[in-house]
C-alpha cells in the first residue's frame, strides 16, 4: 500500500515528501489513517544519526493518533473507525518474561521500534508516523476513550508514558514529595502528571524565567538549581525525582535533594553521568533509569488522562513545517510539544 510521507534521505538532510510502501495486512494487523503525530526530540536525533545506527530513507514519528481504516482476518479487539494510539513500539517477541508481564519495552529480544527498527517477519526497516497511514500489529494499537481530545493526545505516547511509567512504578501519589528536573516536553508532563496523582511537586530548574510557567502547570514550588543557598536548604526534602534533562549533567546536586531512601530516575539523558557514591551511601539513596512503558501501562495513562483532562501543551504545525519545528526545538522555542496535523498531507 502506497502512502505519502515525509522522510530524511541522509543524515541531517531536510525532510522531504516521499511515497513509501506499507505492508499488506497480516491476519493480526490493523491499518491506521494517521490524524496527528507528535514531534519528539529523539526524531531529530535519529534524523541526524546522533546516536548511530540510523537507516535511510527514514520516516520519523512515534507519537501517533489515528483511526482504524482496515483490520486483518484475526483481529477481534478493534474495528474500522476506532480511534487508536501507537507509541514507540509496534511489536515484540510476545513470549519472553518481560513481554508476558506487560513490559514489552524490555523485551529480551528487543522490541520492534515504530521507525528505524526491523520488522520481525520481513526484516524491512520500519517507518514511522510522519505519513498518512501506518500498519501495525493489533496489540500495539491502543483503543482510545471517546473522552480523549485526539488533537492534544499524541505526545502522551512518548513524553507522557516516559514520565508516567516511573511515577507509577515507584508508587507516586498523595504524600509523595516529587521533584522534577527540567521543564521541557518531558518535564512539563512530569509536573502535570505528578500534580494529577496528588504529589507535592517541586520543579528544579536553572532558569528563573521558568518559574511562572511551572506554577501555571501546577507545580507547588520552584527551586533554582543555581541558587546554592536554596539548594542547601532543600537538602533531603524529596522522596522521588524525575530527571528529564536531555543532555549529560552532574547528578550530585540533585541526589542531595533526596531524603533517606529517596530515588532519582533519569529519563532524559543517554550519556554517562557519574555520581558521588558517598552521597548515595549516606542516605541509602538510589539512582535509576526508566524507558517509556509497556502497552498496558500506556493504556492506563491514556485512560487516566482522558478521565482527568490531563494533556500536554501542544502547538499544531503542518507537515511541511517540520524542519522549522526541528530548528525551534533546538532553540527550546516550543511550549512544550509540536504536533503535526496530518490533514496537511491532503493531496500529497
Amino acid at each position: 500500500m502506497h502512502t505519502p510521507a515525509y522522510a530524511a534521505l541522509s543524515a541531517g538532510a531536510p525532510l522531504q515528501p516521499l511515497a513509501i510502501e506499507r505492508r499488506a495486512l497480516r491476519p493480526d494487523d490493523v491499518a491506521i489513517d494517521i490524524l496527528y503525530c507528535g514531534v519528539c526530540h529523539s526524531d531529530l536525533h535519529q534524523v541526524r544519526n546522533d546516536w548511530g545506527g540510523s537507516r535511510y530513507p527514514m520516516v520519523p514519528g512515534h507519537e501517533i493518533i489515528g483511526r482504524v481504516a482496515a483490520v486483518g482476518s484475526a483481529v477481534a479487539r478493534l474495528k474500522a473507525g476506532d480511534a487508536v494510539g501507537v507509541g514507540c513500539m509496534v511489536d515484540s517477541c510476545r513470549h519472553c518474561d518481560q513481554c508476558a508481564h506487560g513490559e514489552e519495552q524490555f523485551c529480551r529480544q528487543g522490541p520492534t521500534m515504530t521507525y528505524n527498527g526491523r520488522d520481525r517477519i520481513s526484516g524491512e526497516t520500519t517507518q514511522g508516523g510522519y505519513s498518512r497511514m501506518i500498519v501495525v500489529r493489533e496489540e500495539f494499537a491502543i483503543g482510545l476513550s471517546p473522552q480523549l481530545d485526539l488533537a492534544r493526545a499524541a505526545p502522551l505516547l512518548c513524553a507522557g508514558i516516559t514520565t508516567w511509567s516511573p511515577l507509577r512504578h515507584y508508587g507516586a501519589g498523595p504524600g509523595t514529595r516529587l521533584g522534577v528536573v527540567g521543564l521541557g516536553g518531558l518535564g512539563h508532563m512530569a509536573v502535570k502528571l505528578g500534580v494529577a496523582l496528588g504529589c507535592e511537586v517541586t520543579l528544579v530548574t536553572g532558569s528563573a524565567a521558568k518559574a511562572d510557567d511551572a506554577r501555571a502547570l501546577g507545580a507547588h514550588r520552584v527551586l533554582l538549581s543555581r541558587d546554592a543557598e536554596a539548594m542547601k536548604a532543600a537538602a533531603s526534602s524529596m522522596d522521588l525525582i524525575i530527571d528529564t534533562v536531555p543532555v549529560a549533567h552532574e547528578l550530585d546536586p540533585y541526589v542531595r535533594l533526596l531524603d533517606v531512601e529517596g530515588r532519582i530516575v533519569v529519563v532524559g539523558a543517554l550519556e554517562q553521568m557519574p555520581v558521588n557514591a558517598a552521597a548515595l551511601m549516606r542516605g541509602r539513596r538510589q539512582v535509576s533509569g526508566s524507558l517509556i512503558g509497556g502497552i498496558a501501562q500506556t493504556r492506563e495513562l491514556l485512560e487516566f488522562c482522558a478521565a482527568r483532562g490531563v494533556y500536554p501543551e501542544c502547538e499544531s504545525i503542518p507537515m511541511q513545517g517540520i524542519d522549522e519545528a526541528f530548528a525551534r526545538m533546538e532553540r527550546s522555542d516550543v511550549k512544550y510539544r509540536f504536533v503535526i496535523d496530518m490533514t496537511s498531507l491532503a493531496g500529497a
